[in-house]
């Protein structure tokens, strides 16, 4: 009789133990909900983009800005009033250059078509390989064209680049709104959210464990963001005093964009050198002047990206490079440009946020070298 209890209780477990290998009803809809959770989130970030860039945009430049504030509240000075004036310094610096180099690239983006043509009669070499493609071409519409009636062409006049310049400007003067409103309450609230955070929590020995937490990651991203700001600026300044001592004009405008496509890896120094050659060949008679500026626009990048950028950053905030790449792609789709511009600071900072966050320590360590 007890043999046969026996026999009967483990027969009941085997029958009530999972197969190797499968996976159980709520495991297959735990998956589920977050693959659809994962889809809504992109589907939102993409959407969504005209409203949530501002924000991540304001939040970035709290971390950057936020130092700054508490050094002027040691010397006495409010949350409140020292926000207004970060931002009122801020705001003279970036319009003072919107003003200065607007004018300038304007006119080099409207002379881009005549740019090509005298850059076409330069290259002589070219010239005859497309003639003679000219040529060609034209011989296959005089074909096609037999036997058809002579239809009126139509022009379509596109519109010109200052008409384009001017419809965008309402929505920028909206998007920069925001920004500024939004950033002027982060940084004047001081540590308002943190405090409200820090009060969810029981207990003073997690309390403090936070407070700890949220100090060390915003120190680090707010010296990460500094330094990364010290060493763009030194990339524009080299580079637009070398353009400047080359005799290249608008050297103040080559080194602003020089500036900025450090935040781009791999593609920002492509577009640049580019840039730079197109004016080059169009400044310059002589090819070894031409090939003069697109060369040290290269050396400064080399120094900067390979021996600067590593010496100060150290290895612990070093990206892995396949991280960075597909990163920027993925921001570049879904929120083009300026994605594409936030792409490795939003990367770092969400790498320093895993490396302080036990469950998430094995993303950080992926995402370094």
């Amino acid at each position: 009789m007890a043999d046969m209890n026996h026999s009967q209780e483990t027969s009941a477990l085997s029958t009530k133990r999972p197969e190797v290998g499968s996976k159980s009803p709520s495991g297959l809809t735990s998956i589920a909900l977050k693959g659809l959770f994962l889809i809504t989130s992109f589907y939102t970030l993409y959407f969504a983009r005209a409203l949530i860039m501002p924000l991540v945009l304001a939040f970035l430049l709290t971390l950057l800005l936020r130092p700054v504030v508490r050094g002027l509240k040691r010397l006495k000075i409010p949350e409140w009033a020292g926000a207004a004036l970060v931002l009122l310094v801020l705001l003279s610096i970036t319009s003072y250059g919107v003003l200065k180099l607007s004018r300038p690239a304007a006119d080099w983006m409207e002379k881009v078509p005549e740019s090509l043509s005298k850059i076409e009669v330069k290259v002589t070499f070219l010239r005859k390989s497309l003639e003679t493609l000219d040529r060609a071409a034209e011989g296959l519409k005089k074909i096609a064209r037999m036997g058809e009636e002579k239809r009126p062409e139509v022009e379509i006049k596109r519109p010109a680049l200052a008409d384009t310049v001017l419809s965008g400007t309402q929505e920028f003067f909206a998007k920069a709104s925001v920004i500024l409103i939004l950033l002027y309450f982060l940084l004047a609230s001081g540590d308002l959210f943190l405090n409200k955070m820090v009060k969810v929590f029981l207990g003073l020995d997690r309390k403090k464990e936070i407070v700890k937490i949220v100090r060390t990651v915003e120190k680090q991203i707010s010296k990460y963001l500094f330094t990364v700001m010290v060493i763009n600026v030194f990339m524009g300044v080299s580079l637009g005093l070398s353009m400047y001592l080359i005799d290249m004009p608008n050297a103040v405008l080559w080194g602003v964009m020089a500036g900025f496509l450090v935040f781009l890896p791999y593609l920002g120094p492509l577009v640049g050198i580019a840039i730079v050659t197109l004016v080059a060949s169009l400044t310059f008679d002589g090819l070894g002047r031409i090939v003069l500026a697109p060369a040290i626009y290269l050396a400064l990048e080399a120094i900067q990206g390979q021996i600067i950028t590593p010496m100060v950053l150290g290895m612990r905030l070093a990206l892995n490079p396949v991280a960075i790449f597909v990163w920027l792609i993925f921001w570049g789709w879904m929120w083009g440009v300026v994605g594409a511009l936030l792409a490795v600071p939003m990367l770092m900072v969400f790498k320093i946020l895993c490396d302080h966050i036990p469950r998430l320590t094995p993303i950080g360590e992926f995402l370094g070298r």
